[in-house]
């Protein structure tokens, strides 16, 4: 049995994990399956932003006229917008191969790894085992069990990207991050999406004004049914029929070319055999952690997508960065989840850090609230940018707990704030001076209608 110091499974944030040990020359070993890259460079972020950019323009030319500019588009070429999309997904897998191939020190796995016990993995028909083991392998698409879907070919995001034409109309079941970006970049290019969410409102963990507006948008040019589950999926000649349920039990059946099943994530644990380390899981799977990203075996770390806790690349890769500090090292170091940012990049686009105003009210009393529209400042009125907006979340000590934007570069304007929450400290957005007129000015627009509330 071939032994390590460190063992990684999983080649997206884990890589941070390989490099490290390998700097402190360690024995080390990767194990992935593939492709290289994990969730983000081969089915999640990169590919579905290289899809969502070129929607953003067709939207920007389509309300070009609210600025007096009559515009048209007369041509999407669908296949050149895939094509880019591979280009760059499969030249960041390249990278990686050549990347790993010129380390020397470094076994590389390429097949799936099981655990057969607490600290021994089979992979490649080989026995393995580490010292030191780096759970971050994952999550795929979780599909629910409606009747019939296994009975039909559908998509996810993973398949979805290789999709050559696009369909004249497609379903999408769930109403998550997710079914929104792809709703926008499909609708963009002219299919006519109908989503069927069973929660009440889309992207639930949104705050709620936002995820309104966001729903009043979308609703412009796709057709959104929430409060409805999907219950059954079936074959009908050349299109599909849904059948979606209202709680009250009234159903109704939409017709359709394609379905899209985008209804959240399952972690790989079950394929990784998991239970065989006594590594304890929830009730779906997911490892369950400490704030150390401890697992509850002694010297077995896990984070990513398999902990389930916010499935984000930059998170990720920021709790490798404390697993291994913690792996490495005395000091133990807690991984803080207070002023985690996340975009969601659809149409209007969304960026939020820290809790919403409900979570608020219930961790804190007297909470007070401000909120700017993009219209009140000079750049967003040159816009002519009348429902977007920030509201931000404060305790009656200026302790500010949450901030959330939806309208034009959300996910750039949030930066600023989400600096401010993790320094614990306002004062580099009330000293700093803020370019007049900018975007920017929306931030302090928004902290000042809290002030005015004292």
């Amino acid at each position: 049995m071939k032994k390590y110091d460190v063992i990684v499974i999983g080649s997206g944030s884990g890589m941070n994990v390989v490099d490290e040990a390998l700097r402190k020359k360690l024995k080390v070993a990767l194990i992935e399956k593939g492709p290289l890259g994990g969730t983000c460079l081969n089915v999640g972020c990169i590919p579905s932003k290289m899809l969502v950019y070129p929607a953003d323009r067709i939207m920007e030319i389509k309300e070009a006229k609210k600025l007096g500019i009559k515009a048209a588009i007369t041509n999407i070429d669908f296949k050149k917008i895939m094509q880019r999309m591979h280009k760059v997904v499969n030249e960041g897998r390249e990278q990686m191969k050549k990347e790993i191939k010129n380390i020397k020190k470094l076994d590389f796995y390429t097949e799936e790894g099981k655990f057969t016990d607490e600290y021994t993995l089979e992979v490649e028909g080989k026995k393995i085992k580490g010292n030191k083991i780096f759970i971050a392998c994952g999550a795929r698409p979780f599909i629910p069990p409606i009747k019939g879907i296994d009975k039909i070919d559908y998509y996810t995001n993973e398949n979805i990207l290789n999709i050559e034409k696009p369909p004249k109309e497609m379903i999408i079941i769930g109403g998550g991050y997710i079914s929104v970006e792809y709703a926008h970049f499909f609708s963009a290019v002219g299919t006519k999406i109908t989503i069927l969410q069973s929660d009440k409102m889309l992207v639930p963990h949104l705050e709620p004004e936002i995820a309104g507006l966001l729903e009043k948008e979308l609703k412009k040019r796709t057709e959104i049914r929430t409060g409805t589950k999907a219950v059954e999926v079936k074959k009908e000649g050349k299109h599909y029929l849904v059948t979606g349920e209202k709680k009250s039990g009234k159903k109704k059946s939409f017709k359709t070319e394609k379905i899209m099943v985008a209804t959240g994530r399952k972690p790989n644990t079950d394929i990784l055999q998991i239970k065989n380390t006594g590594v304890k899981t929830d009730e779906k799977g997911f490892i369950k952690t400490n704030k150390y990203l401890e697992t509850n075996k002694k010297n077995i770390w896990a984070f990513g997508d398999v902990t389930g806790k916010q499935m984000f690349t930059h998170v990720a890769n920021k709790e490798a960065e404390i697993a291994w500090k913690n792996a490495s090292s005395k000091r133990k170091e807690k991984m803080d989840y207070s002023a985690i940012p996340f975009a969601v990049f659809t149409w209007p686009q969304i960026a939020s850090v820290g809790i919403t105003e409900k979570e608020a009210e219930e961790k804190y009393d007297n909470i007070i609230t401000g909120k700017a529209y993009y219209s009140d400042i000079a750049k967003g009125d040159a816009m002519v940018e009348k429902k977007g907006f920030a509201k931000a979340m404060a305790t009656k000590t200026n302790k500010l707990l949450g901030f959330h934007v939806i309208g034009p570069h959300a996910p750039i304007l949030i930066q600023e704030v989400t600096n401010s929450i993790a320094t614990k400290s306002l004062k580099p957005i009330s000293k700093g001076l803020h370019i007049h007129p900018a975007l920017t000015e929306l931030i302090t627009a928004t902290l000042n209608n809290i002030q005015t509330k004292q």
